[in-house]
This record gives C-alpha cells, sequence and structure tokens, in this order.
C-alpha cells in the first residue's frame, strides 16, 4: 500500500501507512570493520581516524552497545562488477592508476586501501539490507559519492551507494530507492552512475561553486551558496527534499549526511553550526522513522579543522538515529 506524504516543510509530516512491519528490533545495527582504519601519510588531509573515533565516542559514551556493531568483511569483487569497469578494479587492486588517476583520487593507492575500499562497500551493503528489515541500520562509514564507473576522485575509491543499489535490485527488482545526500559537495558519481534508472531519486543539496567543479545532474540537486548560514540551508532542505519525497515515495533512503556543513570545516564552504546540523539531522530522521521509511545512514565526508570535532559530527548523527528509533519504535 503506497504512502502519502504531503506537506511543505519535513518538520510538519504526518504519519505514513506501514508497509512491512519496522522498528521491532532493540538494537540498531551498525557496520564496521577494524579495516577501515588506513593509516595515511602524516599530513594528509582525510582524516582516517575519524571512523575510529567516532564508533569508540559511541560506545564509551554508552549510545551504542557492543553487540550493536556488526564487524564485516570485504566485500565480493563481483558485487563492484555491476557497477565498475574491471579494468578500473583491477587498477585499484594491483596499484597501477598512474600519477594523474592517483592525484585525481587524493589517495595513496596500495593493497590496504583495495581491502578498505571492499570492506566499506560491505558495510554499506549491509547497513541497506538491514534498514530495510528493522527501519534503521547504519554504516560507521560509507558515502564514497565521488566515485565513477571508470575512475575514483576526491577520496572515493567505489560507490558504495550504487554497490549497494544495485545488490538490492538484484534480489528485489522493482524496489523504490532514494538517495539523499546532504554532504556538503555534490554526490558526481552517483547521479552518473544511477541517473538513468527510473527505480532511484538523487536528491544532494549542497554549496554550488565547490568540489566537484563538474557537477552530474541528479534527479534533484539545490545548489546553495557559499557559506549558507543554517536558517537558509535549513529552510532549503526541507521545503525541497519534502517536495521529493512526496513525489517519488521510496521504499528505502540512503542517506549520506555529511559533517562537513559544520562552519569550521576545511573544505565544506557551508556556515552551519553544531545545533543547525543537530535540527537537520532530527528532522530528516524523525521524518523517515515516523513515516516507516526505512533509512540507511552513512556518514560522507567531514574535514573539520579540529579533527575530533568530525568524529563528534558524525557521533551526533548516530546518536539522533538511535536515540529516535527507540523513541517510535512501535508507533
Amino acid at each position: 500500500m503506497p504512502r502519502s506524504i504531503r506537506s511543505q516543510t519535513l518538520s510538519h509530516f504526518p504519519l505514513g501507512i506501514p508497509t512491512i512491519p519496522l522498528f521491532l528490533c532493540r538494537e540498531m545495527r551498525c557496520f564496521y570493520s577494524q579495516e577501515l582504519e588506513l593509516d595515511l601519510p602524516i599530513g594528509h588531509p582525510f582524516p582516517m581516524e575519524k571512523f575510529r573515533v567516532s564508533k569508540d565516542m559511541l560506545l564509551d559514551g554508552g549510545i551504542l552497545r557492543p553487540e550493536e556493531i556488526i564487524e564485516v568483511r570485504a566485500a565480493s569483487v563481483h558485487l563492484l562488477q555491476r557497477v565498475h569497469e574491471k579494468d578500473y578494479i583491477q587498477k585499484i587492486a594491483s596499484g597501477l592508476l598512474d600519477r594523474k588517476e592517483q592525484l585525481r583520487l587524493g589517495l595513496p593507492v596500495t593493497p590496504q586501501l583495495y581491502h578498505r575500499s571492499l570492506t566499506e562497500v560491505e558495510a554499506t551493503r549491509l547497513a541497506c539490507h538491514a534498514a530495510l528489515e528493522e527501519g534503521v541500520a547504519v554504516c560507521l562509514a560509507g558515502g564514497t559519492h565521488h566515485a565513477f564507473r571508470g575512475h575514483g576522485e576526491g577520496y572515493c575509491v567505489f560507490n558504495d551507494v550504487a554497490i549497494a543499489i544495485r545488490d538490492l535490485q538484484n534480489k528485489q527488482p522493482n524496489i523504490r530507492i532514494m538517495v539523499v545526500d546532504t554532504d556538503a559537495h555534490q554526490g558526481n558519481g552517483t547521479a552518473a552512475l544511477l541517473g538513468e534508472d527510473p527505480r532511484v531519486f538523487t536528491y544532494s543539496i549542497h554549496v554550488g561553486r565547490n568540489y566537484p567543479t563538474h557537477k552530474v545532474a541528479g534527479s534533484l540537486d539545490i545548489e546553495t551558496v557559499r557559506y549558507v548560514e543554517g536558517d537558509m540551508y535549513l529552510k532549503q532542505l526541507f521545503v525541497s527534499l519534502a517536495g521529493a519525497l512526496d513525489a517519488f515515495v521510496p521504499d528505502l533512503v540512503i542517506w549520506i549526511s555529511g559533517a562537513d556543513n559544520h562552519r569550521n570545516d576545511r573544505f565544506g564552504q557551508m556556515h552551519l553550526s553544531l545545533k543547525d546540523i543537530q535540527r537537520r539531522d532530527e528532522t530528516l530522521l524523525a521524518a523517515f522513522i515516523k513515516n516507516r521509511i526505512p533509512v540507511a545512514v552513512l556518514y560522507g565526508g567531514g574535514y573539520n579543522r579540529q579533527p575530533e570535532f568530525t568524529a563528534k559530527l558524525h557521533r551526533n548523527t548516530i546518536a539522533t538515529a538511535k536515540r529516535l528509533a527507540t523513541e517510535f519504535r512501535g508507533i
């Protein structure tokens, strides 16, 4: 039975009609692996430690119990081949990218990077399946939305979202999936890989004059001005996403949350406060959960000038997901 969501803003969503039993489990499964903790050269701009630190924050703060964090293994290569060119996969596996390709990717190509990327893909894939079963699930990483079919860029090796979607479609061909991308940068790779598929809706709200220079049109792209303030950003987000959800009515949302919206981020070029980001998280997650729309939550980017603050922002997003899933369980 379809859900009808008619509203001008997300904050006023009515309750939808449940199509499958959701929120019946006591735990919120979060997928992770120590393999995500890749060592990078000193001074490298990508904050690889944020994955471990945010996970530890969630455990130390009692937000997650140890049994809620599921250790994952590397994905099977055949899953990647549904999305990426075999030659590109082999280049990453063998470390044979040329200098230009490595600069575009932004990460040193090593056997460890290949294994880490396969593991991240698997964590996202499993989180999507778990979300369909239980209502809310989390990949404590993920959101590599700049990876294209034949190349990677912007610290994104393989497109975990596109790979997870193709896996879901292999099992449920008619499933309707919406990618909601609130990372400060447009998900150009995701749009390129999924743009011709009517079963997928790609929504992105991002800074217009920022990386990537070449945007790829998705189903709905909302461009903000550089250094957008919180009130303007949130109004754009809530109104446009409410309309998209009303028009498309997904069976699953894959949410790339992003921590690079914060005003102290090195690359995001937005001017949101901690309170603004918390309001974003609260409103989006409440809309998905109250309306019985399964949601898989991914990290996306974050490059705060205070590295531990990036981990804190990700931690806050997952804490909000856990709290709301618990509050709305059984309604």
